[in-house]
């Protein structure tokens, strides 16, 4: 039975955005959740990708059955939609700052990748990358609910918006310290790195209810 659970929150990043692929077929999203929806189907690919690249490792090349890249190429597929997604929700608040910090992550990538780490690193992924997304996603989160909270409007907190937000930053807040020092867990408490990368899939699954819920919430409004 253990078994079975493991290999749940093992595949748990692919069958987790079914949940709401689910809702997109019966609910027609407004257009600022664009790039959410864009989001969910690409975050699948990729997943599927890192999954079955995993599984079948062992009948691929050496060179090339690492699937380690690829949760570089989320990380980075995740921050430049969901800062744009925020960006877009035309919040009059820290409205510089929010178009700035995706040209920092832009010169972070380059400086980082070109000097310091090797994006296809066939050993590890990038936790610098990761725990870097994390903390800047965080911060889109928090001035989201800073604004909400000074609003001076009759209006519902607990809106479409506020559900997928709610689930990205439980999601960055659970992960933050799990991305930051994975790598050295890895090396050092291997055991306890793998059991760690179970809680890091089971706050996907939450971000992704989450996500339905706001997919959901939005035919309400």
């Amino acid at each position: 039975m253990l078994k079975i659970f493991q290999h749940i929150i093992d595949w748990s990043e692919v069958w987790a955005l079914f949940i709401p692929l689910s809702v997109l077929f019966f609910k027609k999203q407004p257009v600022r959740f664009k790039l959410v929806v864009f989001y969910v189907w690409i975050a699948l690919l990729i997943n599927l990708s890192i999954d079955l690249i995993w599984k079948f490792r062992n009948l691929l090349p050496e060179a090339n059955n690492s699937n380690n890249f690829l949760y570089n190429v989320h990380s980075i597929v995740r921050f430049y939609l969901f800062s744009a997604f925020f960006i877009r929700l035309n919040q009059p608040f820290l409205i510089t700052l929010k178009r700035v910090i995706p040209i920092c992550f832009t010169i972070f990538l380059i400086v980082n990748f070109t000097f310091f780490e090797n994006f296809f690193d066939y050993w590890k992924l990038s936790s610098r990358l990761l725990s870097t997304e994390a903390i800047l996603l965080l911060f889109y989160v928090i001035q989201y609910y800073l604004f909400k909270i000074n609003e001076n409007v009759a209006s519902r907190i607990t809106n479409s918006d506020f559900w997928i937000i709610t689930g990205l930053g439980i999601f960055v807040a659970l992960n933050f310290f799990i991305f930051l020092s994975y790598n050295e867990l890895t090396a050092h408490f291997q055991k306890f790195a793998i059991s760690l990368w179970s809680l890091h899939n089971i706050s996907y699954i939450i971000f992704n209810l989450f996500i339905a819920r706001g997919f959901y919430e939005s035919g309400k409004q």
